[in-house]
């Protein structure tokens, strides 16, 4: 699973290096970590690619979990370059005859005030991770819930809170769907081809897999179900907090931004001391996508089930360039202009 680092002309710019590394921290599907990045310091500018190599064909053939993934790695790329006191200008799929050409970034002046109302974004970066254990009973409180749905809103998505009876629903919808995946054999070979081992710099470690429901009622994803035995179970909560992230229309361009929305939304939470999981496995199927997409309050496609609360924070996963500690020092704003 191993592969060369992000390629840039530039590789060793100070600014374009801790960008680099804020987006590589971005959460992906498998941790496939599906991007590639070229950077020119003269024109301070960062182009942001698929990276073929990393495609899912059998779990994400359209490459809708992919793009997801991407957008979220560009998400934080916006975040380390308003750290620099620098305005990231973004242009969404520029160029149709490069279709793996998802984004380019231009940085330019100092940011919007709008968009340094949060400063300890960048912070959050690096303390972010998925969690897949319990989480308390503890309910999240509602202005969190709303500064998290406020800010996807700010990318272009919306974050739903469903009630109880669509909970039931979409857990029911996720359990369906990771029945059909243990009964996949080659979507099964697809994810162990990403449980990463000793020295890999992409896919999950067997400890960061978290454990299974005890009482079988929470449908965390098994990526190998023939040795369920030896995965650990726990009891998780009975009503799980859950978040559903859709967009108006479903085209390449909604999911990068559900990506920044999902990766934002995520910032924000983390910020706040709350872990995060992601209930992806019914969006995989297109049947039950559109029966997530019937439960949803509004028209709509969604995106991503978030399942968030109170609880350990999820062990790390591996990158493949390194993620700066907040406290490294950065360049001045000038020096990033030079």
């Amino acid at each position: 699973m191993s592969a060369q680092p992000v390629s840039s002309r530039d590789a060793n710019d100070p600014v374009h290096r801790i960008l680099l590394a804020a987006a590589c921290a971005a959460p992906s599907i498998h941790n496939t970590q599906p991007w590639r990045f070229r950077t020119d310091a003269q024109a301070d500018t960062i182009e942001v690619f698929s990276h073929p190599l990393r495609r899912l064909p059998r779990t994400d053939p359209q490459g809708r979990a992919l793009h997801l993934s991407v957008g979220a790695a560009l998400f934080n790329l916006r975040v380390a370059a308003v750290h620099l006191a620098r305005e990231p200008v973004v242009r969404l799929l520029p160029d149709p005859g490069v279709p793996d050409l998802l984004a380019v970034v231009r940085l330019a002046g100092r940011p919007r005030a709008s968009l340094t109302r949060r400063p300890d974004l960048y912070r959050a970066v690096r303390q972010r991770r998925s969690s897949r254990f319990p989480f308390t009973p503890e309910p999240v409180p509602s202005a969190v819930l709303a500064e998290a749905t406020e800010a996807a809103h700010q990318d272009g998505a919306t974050l739903w809170l469903p009630e109880h009876t669509s909970r039931i629903r979409l857990l029911e919808l996720t359990a369906e769907a990771e029945q059909r995946n243990g009964l996949a054999p080659e979507r099964l070979a697809e994810g162990l081809n990403w449980i990463a081992g000793p020295g890999d710099d992409t896919g999950v470690p067997p400890r960061a897999l978290g454990t299974l429901d005890s009482d079988g009622l929470l449908p965390m994803r098994n990526f190998t179900p023939q040795r369920t035995a030896g995965r650990p179970k726990a009891k998780y909560e009975p009503d799980p907090h859950l978040l559903m992230l859709a967009t108006r229309s479903d085209h390449p361009a909604d999911w990068l931004r559900a990506g920044q929305a999902l990766q934002h939304a995520l910032l924000i939470l983390t910020l706040h001391g709350l872990r995060a999981s992601m209930l992806h496995q019914a969006l995989e199927w297109p049947d039950l996508r559109s029966r997530v997409a019937r439960a949803l309050p509004q028209r709509g496609a969604p995106q991503m089930l978030l399942r968030a609360g109170y609880g350990p924070v999820g062990f790390p996963t591996p990158r493949r360039m390194p993620v700066p500690p907040t406290d490294q020092p950065v360049p001045e704003p000038a020096a990033a202009v030079a």
